[in-house]
């Protein structure tokens, strides 16, 4: 039935357009002939970011303000406080002020669904930025990172480190966490990682001995992700659960190897509950277990400076504050979106993806965040001194 209310719509917008002779733009802006239209300097591009709790938002948001500032355009930048309603209404509010092209970085990836149809309903074009915008049409394109890399990047650090493709046999203590539920990158992150650390879980040499999860052990899946994911990515929110975990395993000397965390808010957390917990862990010696972590926030860049942790991902957000812009550029001179490559399904359609490549850093380069323009010299230093 969904199939032919579709062939008859289609059916019947084909008749209608003979009917008049040719058919005029679209509400996504297209011209006859798939061309998009332009969009005139001055025009309003609106920007929705998800926190400006978190340090990464808050230099997405304000990189693309400006090159588009700079570029000629009106941007509003809005940031929603971690809530799924006010970024509905922030973007409804760019709507409201004739916005031609949204970017957002979804708080919640299905919640937003309806406030972005109301923005391809009227003509604006929409960008998923950095996370996917889940269930609905109203997504002409997403710029983000190789997700699934980024889990590799992480699973190879601790693989790396434990000796596990050198023969090490252990077992290793590891305890394993994702991020938060209603973010439906942290499911790729997560897959990345486990498609590498599942088989040493099924040959026994790592082992989870927390009951974090319902229990992470061989059986887990990707599918079952969510069971030790942290909440809005919160650092108190992992503390919280770090704490527990080593106190219901841990309490008594027990050797912690490794930590899996995806994100360097999340590393603080783990880092803060060890330090509370369990004070005979020290950094730098062997007692200290192997944290990862993404982003490359300050507070990582100071964490593995000290030991603290052992690696970040990199994501350059001025890389993909630069991919985005040229795709706004690309749509407002009516041009064809370049450096497409890949695409992602969102449960309702296969949405274009420009995809960045991530890179690992440990205390060995990490002075490679200076030389990609993503920290100064002097900030670096106040930071790793």
């Amino acid at each position: 039935m969904r199939f032919t209310k579709k062939a008859v719509a289609l059916l019947a917008g084909a008749a209608l357009c003979l009917g008049l002779g040719a058919c005029g733009g679209s509400r996504g802006g297209q011209q006859a002939g798939g061309e998009a239209g332009s969009i005139e300097k001055g025009a309003t591009i609106g920007i929705s970011m998800p926190t400006k709790s978190e340090e990464r938002w808050n230099k997405d948001g304000n990189n693309l303000k400006a090159k588009l500032e700079k570029a000629g355009y009106k941007v509003i930048l809005s940031f929603a406080d971690d809530k799924p309603a006010q970024q509905n209404a922030d973007i409804e509010n760019m709507v409201n002020n004739d916005a031609k092209v949204v970017v957002v970085a979804a708080k919640d990836g299905t919640a937003v669904g309806p406030a972005v149809e109301k923005a391809h309903d009227a003509g604006a074009k929409v960008i998923a930025y950095d996370r996917l915008i889940m269930n609905t049409e109203a997504v002409d394109y997403y710029a983000t990172f190789q997700l699934e890399q980024v889990g590799v990047l992480e699973a190879n650090y601790l693989i790396d480190k434990l000796g596990l493709k050198d023969g090490a046999k252990g077992p290793f203590n590891i305890e394993l966490f994702t991020g938060s539920p209603d973010d439906n990158n942290a499911k790729y992150f997560f897959k990345g990682a486990w498609d590498l650390l599942q088989p040493y879980f099924e040959s026994g040499v790592l082992v989870s001995p927390s009951n974090h999860g319902q229990g992470v052990t061989k059986d887990f899946t990707v599918d079952d992700w969510q069971a030790i994911s942290v909440q809005s990515w919160k650092t108190e929110q992992a503390q919280k659960d770090m704490e527990s975990i080593l106190d219901s395993t841990y309490a008594h000397g027990e050797k912690l190897d490794a930590v899996l965390s995806p994100y360097d808010g999340i590393s603080q957390g783990v880092i803060n509950a060890i330090e509370a917990k369990r004070p005979d862990m020290k950094p730098g010696t062997d007692t200290w277990p192997y944290i990862t972590g993404q982003d490359a926030m300050e507070i990582a860049v100071s964490n593995i400076a000290k030991d603290k942790q052992g690696e970040t991902v990199f994501k350059n957000v001025n890389e993909l504050a630069d991919a985005v812009y040229e795709m706004i550029i690309e749509i407002a001179e009516g041009k064809e979106v370049s450096g497409i490559n890949g695409e992602f399904n969102n449960n309702s359609i296969d949405v274009p993806s420009k995809l960045l490549d991530p890179q690992n850093i440990t205390k060995d380069n990490l002075s490679d965040l200076v030389k990609a323009g993503y920290i100064t010299q002097e900030r670096f230093d106040e930071l790793t001194k």
